[in-house]
């Protein structure tokens, strides 16, 4: 059986092998009537894992194991056609998508998913969560055990040191938070009016931020009067028709507009109307493709506009800095790595030593009650008392020696 940390293997299909869209054919499928626990239990006992992590994401499926599992295309074939047997009917897929990591390469693979090296976009962190969620599941249906705990506690101990040592989750780099960001900077009020035009993707993600950094002055216009309704809840539940927006006379301090429209939607006659009397410096967010906001109102009125273009510049320059620091963070991978492979030895030698102490104390008894029980008996309680002295003595010692010696081989092997 093997013992080192190539006991470590791991398959994974990630957003750099497949489509968002076929990675959903490596995830467990529950069918009706099925339970995760016993599928993953089932899957397990078939490939002989003593140990698996099972970790399904939006971008990335990751089965991580440990035994004396012997991996071939074979082995890959199989397994992910008992997990989704429509897969069989597409073989040249698995081989394509499927990636496979053993030993120092398994761990540095996913240290480097937690560390969000390898992540869809770099320096998010919300992986480490999921992958420590995914951990305290399969703890508790019973799949990991000692191996996976140590190399789990690794993992986040890694992740946090490259958090914390580098600047790889700096600068935003999504274009909605980075609206948000300049909306923040702006310091606009927590009781502005704020107009939210379109309820898809998008604004519902801005509503996210608007809710966590409590803007509830939120009406929304939307084409679809079910949507608007259904987005509006997260505020005040003041919605509207998008035909609406024209006749709206109740003025605003923010717009933020992001429809499907093919042409400016805010006109500069919409705007003329929207703002009437009021004269103040409003703020519009143009999140639309193309831009939804006319461009005479940008030039005509006194706004702060923020448009897409921009914001998508700032996300690719603030990437291509979080990109920089990557290299950082693969050298304290390639660290840690190093260090977790020598506490995996030492970790090996303790849960062997646990082990003498039982296999002296047996000895102990059987030459006392079994071999030399006759003699035993002979003696005086005063020498009998000696002689318990003396092995208890003998024991502790050959306790102890085995350790001593094999903590002296572990630190002459890092020396070497």
């Amino acid at each position: 059986m093997n013992s080192g940390i190539d006991t470590y293997q791991l398959l994974t299909v990630t957003h750099k092998t497949a489509s968002l869209k076929t990675i959903g054919d490596y995830v467990v499928n529950i069918g009706e009537g099925q339970d995760l626990k016993e599928l993953l239990q089932n899957l397990k006992q078939t490939f002989g894992m003593e140990e698996l992590l099972y970790v399904p994401t939006c971008n990335r499926v990751i089965y991580l194991f440990t035994g004396d599992v012997q991996i071939s295309s074979d082995f890959i074939e199989t397994f992910f056609t008992t997990i989704n047997p429509s897969l069989a009917k597409r073989k040249n897929r698995i081989h394509n998508e499927v990636s496979y990591y053993f030993g120092e390469y398994a761990i540095n693979h996913l240290y480097a998913v937690a560390a969000s090296v390898d992540s869809l976009v770099i320096g998010e962190r919300q992986i480490l969560g999921q992958l420590r969620e995914a951990y305290s599941n399969c703890q508790k249906m019973q799949l990991t055990g000692d191996n996976i705990r140590l190399l789990m506690r690794f993992t986040v101990t890694l992740a946090k040191r490259v958090y914390s040592q580098t600047r790889i989750g700096e600068k935003p780099i999504s274009v909605v938070s980075l609206a948000i960001k300049k909306m923040l900077d702006a310091q606009v009020a927590k009781d502005a009016r704020i107009l939210l035009v379109g309820a898809g993707q998008t604004n519902i993600l801005v509503s996210k931020f608007l809710v966590k950094y409590d803007f509830e002055n939120v009406v929304v216009f939307n084409r679809t009067i079910e949507k608007a309704k259904k987005l509006s809840r997260k505020f005040n539940n003041q919605y509207k028709e998008l035909a609406a927006l024209e006749d709206y006379q109740h003025g605003f301090d923010l717009l933020i507009v992001c429809t499907g429209a093919t042409e400016a939607i805010i006109t500069s006659e919409m705007y003329r109307k929207l703002i009437g009397q009021d004269q103040s410096k409003k703020m519009i967010i143009d999140l639309a493709i193309p831009n939804n906001v006319a461009r005479d109102v940008v030039n005509s009125f006194n706004i702060n506009y923020i448009e897409i273009d921009t914001l998508r510049a700032l996300a690719q320059e603030n990437m291509a800095f979080r990109e920089r620091e990557v290299t950082k963070a693969q050298q304290i991978i390639i660290e840690e790595v190093n260090e977790f492979e020598g506490q995996f030895k030492q970790r090996q030698i303790e849960k062997a030593m646990r082990e003498i102490p039982v296999q002296i104390k047996k000895v102990k008894s059987k030459a006392i009650n079994q071999v030399f029980r006759k003699e035993v008996e002979l003696l005086d309680e005063n020498t009998k008392e000696l002689m318990e002295r003396m092995m208890n003595y003998m024991e502790k010692k050959c306790i102890s020696i085995p350790m001593t010696i094999a903590r002296d081989v572990m630190m002459k092997q890092e020396l070497v």
